[in-house]
């Protein structure tokens, strides 16, 4: 991990990671200049959000690119959950970026505990909201999980609060493991327990 401030870190990624930070960064930019091609894409990745790859064949040749595959191999029994995961926070993040013209709402350090953590009041518990993050946390599968993801995606949106979607594809792959899943509910957890407000007119 490198330290982004005095507070704040943000972990390297692996590969599913670094393959979505460089494709959104990518999206992002021509969607933010009103690229026609860019805001074409993000529309039909929307008709994803909420729904494995399995369920969403439509999108076959969109989510996963060319580029994808030099990095992984077609044949290698992991790279199905991978294709998975790519497929999952790319579609997550078009559904977060939908109507927001001005910031890019994929931003590197932002995790998604402390993200969820920046919906509440300061200093109160959305005890509702809180059930909903545990509910994301302890899905049984990805059917679940990515339903769930969705709902808190929304909430987000409507608060311009990004997040790092490249963080979130590596941990998406995670939860493809018991020990994973394991892993990405205490990271969530944590993030959500060490956000801090940022104090008035100091730079998030």
């Amino acid at each position: 991990m490198t330290t982004a401030s005095s507070t704040a870190y943000v972990h390297e990624l692996r590969e599913v990671g670094q393959a979505v930070d460089e494709r959104i960064r990518r999206l992002q930019a021509g969607y933010l200049q009103d690229h026609p091609d860019a805001v074409a894409t993000l529309a039909k990745l929307r008709r994803g959000a909420g729904k494995v790859i399995e369920d969403a064949p439509e999108l076959v040749g969109i989510t996963i690119d060319h580029r994808f595959y030099e990095t992984f191999d077609v044949n290698d029994r992991r790279t199905p959950d991978a294709e998975a995961a790519v497929h999952e926070a790319l579609t997550l993040y078009a559904l977060h970026q939908q109507s927001k013209r001005d910031t890019g709402m994929h931003r590197r350090g932002r995790d998604f505990g402390g993200a969820v953590r920046r919906l509440m009041p300061s200093g109160d518990i959305d005890e509702p909201l809180r059930k909903r993050f545990v509910q994301a946390q302890t899905a049984s599968g990805p059917v679940v999980r990515i339903d769930r993801l969705r709902g808190i995606v929304q909430l987000l949106r409507g608060q311009d609060i990004p997040l790092d979607y490249g963080l979130l594809a590596d941990q998406l792959h995670d939860t493809r493991t018991r020990a994973g899943a394991e892993r990405v509910r205490r990271a969530w957890g944590r993030g959500f327990q060490a956000y801090r407000p940022t104090r008035p007119g100091a730079a998030e």
